[in-house]
This record gives C-alpha cells, structure tokens and sequence, in this order.
C-alpha cells in the first residue's frame, strides 16, 4: 500500500495575533479609508515585518522570529535539492545578512500567495529565490555546513569601530568648512542639536565591542581662514 504523502507543503502564513494585525494595519495604512488611516496615526512609525529591526514590541518580535524559523524550515525543504546550490544554514539567526534577507523574502513569498494571480508568485520563482541562494553562497561559501563559523570580517570590523573619531574629525571638519564658506549659514534655523542626535552613540551589540563615544557636532559661526578669529 502506497504511503500517502503530500507533494509539497504549504507556505507558513503569519498565524499569531500581533502579526497578523501589524500585517493588517501595513494593509490599512496602504489602502484604508481616511478614518482608518487616521487612526494608525503615523505610517512611517508602524512596525514591518520584513524589516525586523523596526519592531519594538517584544511579542510581535517574538512572533517574528517564529514565523521566520517556520519559514526558513519550509524553504528549505521545498526549494533546496543540492546543498551546493545554496541553502539557509540552522544558524542563520546568528547572521545579520542572512536575517535580513529572510524576512523580505518570507514577506514577498506572503504576498505572493494572497495574490489574486500568479504573476507575483512567478516573480518570486524567477528572481526572489534564485538572487537569495546566489548571494547566501556568495556569502556563506561552505562555513557553516557543519557548525556556526564565527564572523571571519571581526577583526576589520573592531579596526573600523576603533577609528570611529577619526572618521567623525573627518565630518565634523567637512562640515565646519561647508558652514565657512556658506554666507547664509548663521541666518539658517537649523538645530544642530537637534540635527545631530546621537552621532556617534551607536547602540551596543553583545556580539561587539562597545562603540567609541563621541558628542553631538558643535559648528561655530565662521572663522577668518587667515587669523582663526571668529567673524
């Protein structure tokens, strides 16, 4: 007697109650009525799935992180056939490219499936997919096949965090010299307080080292090139 098992799985729609509503409110924001678009207030403060690292609600991003791992399951499974051909590894929680990733392609693959033709799941098929396996093997080569492999770029990394300062002289020179040479600049009502709030004071990441500090930019009003004198 044959084994009854289903030719292919069904794509893991969003199924718990704070994602779904944020999807849902996405959608009102988009194509609401006035009311309704009034009553989510700002669209540009709405949390988006696709891009997690705007979801400040810890159980929408709990429910997040679980619907990307029951995605992550089903494509693998349905889509990979030689591992050589690209593959999202089980630690792909522990890769910031990968995460990325993931989510706009599980919230493309969502779209797709409650599109009412098949131009946008096609799309998917044709460039989605293949354009993610190609970079993850671009990325990933075999470092993880077997085991986590630690971040190889750490080191250049922690180089470039360490030369934060020099970096800011840099801005901070640039633009000094841009309000020298701009006439109008102490007539502009800009608050550089304001405008420059938090440079430099990047939030932590427990897999780093903790981000060189730096003050808000501080502009003078124009300075005689010759004497250094204030004008």
């Amino acid at each position: 007697m044959a084994i009854r098992v289903a030719l292919v799985q069904p794509f893991p729609m969003p199924k718990t109650t704070s994602l779904i509503r944020a999807f849902d409110n996405l959608s009102l924001a988009a194509e609401g009525s006035d009311a309704q678009k009034r009553a989510l207030g700002n669209p540009a403060a709405l949390p988006r799935p696709w891009d997690p690292a705007t979801i400040t609600d810890p159980q929408l991003r709990y429910e997040t992180w679980l619907w990307l791992e029951d995605m992550v399951a089903w494509f693998n499974h349905e889509y990979v056939w030689n591992l050589g051909a690209g593959y999202i590894p089980p630690c792909w929680p522990r890769h910031p490219h990968l995460v990325h990733e993931i989510a706009v392609l599980a919230d493309l693959r969502r779209q797709a499936g409650i599109a009412l033709t098949s131009q946008p799941l096609e799309e998917w098929h044709r460039y989605a997919v293949p354009n993610f396996l190609d970079r993850v093997k671009q990325r990933l080569h075999d470092c993880c096949d077997t085991e986590h492999a630690d971040w190889p770029g750490r080191t250049k990394q922690t180089r470039h965090r360490a030369a934060r300062l020099d970096r800011l002289d840099a801005f901070d020179a640039d633009c000094q010299d841009t309000a020298d040479n701009n006439p109008d600049w102490d007539e502009m009502p800009v608050d550089l307080d304001e405008a420059t709030e938090g440079l430099g004071r990047p939030e932590s990441d427990d897999d780093q080292d903790p981000p060189t500090t730096r003050g808000p930019l501080r502009l003078v009003p124009r300075l005689d090139p010759a004497t250094g004198e204030l004008v």
